[in-house]
């Protein structure tokens, strides 16, 4: 609408590059930090790439704090731990290497050291004021954009619910380091899944009714590094090449989709995850083609956009012609990556689908996803997908 007004903010500062985690001395340096928390993913604590990283650490001269005792979907319990740990060894800097879940931790554990309380009392948008520990993360998945995003999400299992703590200014970190050395030991399937999180967040940022000609040109470059890197990345993430763009793809993403909302394949991945016990990729992966299919008539001129950025010959042909090529393309990246088509093969049950129905309109997606949606529309989609 002309008499809307759109906004872009960014707060991190992003080294980019193959032995980027070296910048850790100069950051650490110029901070002049002397005591860090640092959350870690445990599968790497044995890993080439932190064996590396600890000892630049230990010729920085910085006393760490390391919690690695993570799960995926963190609790508020896990939470609870880390923040015990920080707070007893007088951290004043936080370090993240791990995914998503690593990276939220690391989050909740700063704001919590910064404003008190418990995390529920953050829960929503913007209700904390004190700017948290400043974080730095290394990203070991190309997927969530967790270090860039202004969202983190830590699971109450008491409610059995995720809890969206919002803040476009301060949930980024302070500085973000991709260096493509730490994904070589990612499994292909998590590499799959983490990637298609990443092209969804970038299809749906760039299809929001809040996209905005910033966030559009970003989106179409995450695109079009994820759509043209995912299948190397995933069959060799030995290619540092495809690595370095799929954390780049994965970050420009990140950046856009708290700023513009997401749509109706991350509103089901929601449920679809808590439900059938999913990886949070893995659910948006599996609901992306039949959600595309859906949406493209709300916005068929982005979708042919989006045929162009997965490299399909979408110029000069009518624009619903084109729209369908974006469709075409997205299932058969799905394919390509072994994406299981239905919710079935994942173990699905349909009797809960009214309620994930009654839940994804509760949710309030509507404000976002480009075709306005009904209790209706979203059961028909789960039962397609199914």
């Amino acid at each position: 609408m002309l008499n809307d007004i759109s906004s872009f903010f960014c707060p991190t500062r992003l080294y980019m590059g193959v032995g980027a985690y070296v910048q850790l001395a100069d950051v650490i340096r110029v901070s002049g930090c002397k005591r860090m928390f640092v959350a870690l993913d445990a599968a790497l604590l044995e890993s080439e790439f932190y064996t590396r990283v600890r000892k630049l650490l230990e010729g920085s001269g910085v006393a760490i704090q390391l919690f690695s005792d993570i799960e995926p979907d963190p609790s508020v319990a896990t939470v609870e731990k880390a923040f015990n740990a920080c707070k007893s060894h007088e951290a004043t800097m936080s370090l993240a290497i791990g995914g998503g879940s690593t990276i939220d931790v690391a989050k909740a554990v700063g704001i919590l050291s910064t404003n008190g309380g418990r995390i529920h009392d953050y829960e929503g948008i913007e209700k904390y004021s004190k700017p948290p520990l400043p974080l730095i993360v290394l990203p070991t998945t190309a997927g969530t954009g967790s270090e860039v995003s202004g969202s983190c999400v830590i699971t109450d299992t008491e409610k059995n619910l995720k809890m969206s703590i919002r803040h476009a200014a301060f949930n980024p970190a302070s500085i973000a380091i991709l260096d493509p050395l730490a994904l070589r030991t990612v499994p292909a399937h998590v590499a799959a899944h983490s990637g298609m999180d990443a092209f969804v967040h970038a299809f749906e940022s760039f299809l929001s009714r809040l996209a905005n000609p910033v966030t559009d040109a970003i989106n179409i470059r995450a695109l079009e590094l994820i759509a043209a890197n995912i299948r190397q990345f995933v069959a060799n993430r030995e290619n540092l090449q495809a690595a370095l763009n799929m954390l780049c793809g994965s970050a420009l993403a990140g950046i856009t989709f708290g700023q513009t909302g997401l749509g109706n394949v991350h509103c089901m991945a929601r449920f679809v995850g808590a439900y059938f016990h999913l990886s949070h990729g893995l659910s948006n992966a599996i609901c992306l083609p039949q959600v595309a299919r859906f949406n493209m008539i709300a916005n068929p001129a982005k979708y042919a956009r989006v045929a162009c950025a997965m490299g399909r010959p979408a110029h000069g042909i009518p624009q619903l012609d084109a729209a369908a090529m974006a469709i075409e393309a997205i299932d058969s990246l799905c394919r390509d990556l072994g994406i299981p088509s239905r919710l079935r093969d994942v173990g699905a049950e349909p009797e809960v689908f009214d309620e994930m129905a009654e839940l994804c309109i509760k949710a309030g997606y509507n404000r976002w996803n480009p075709r306005h949606t009904t209790t209706k529309d979203f059961r028909s989609l789960l039962d397609h997908a199914y």
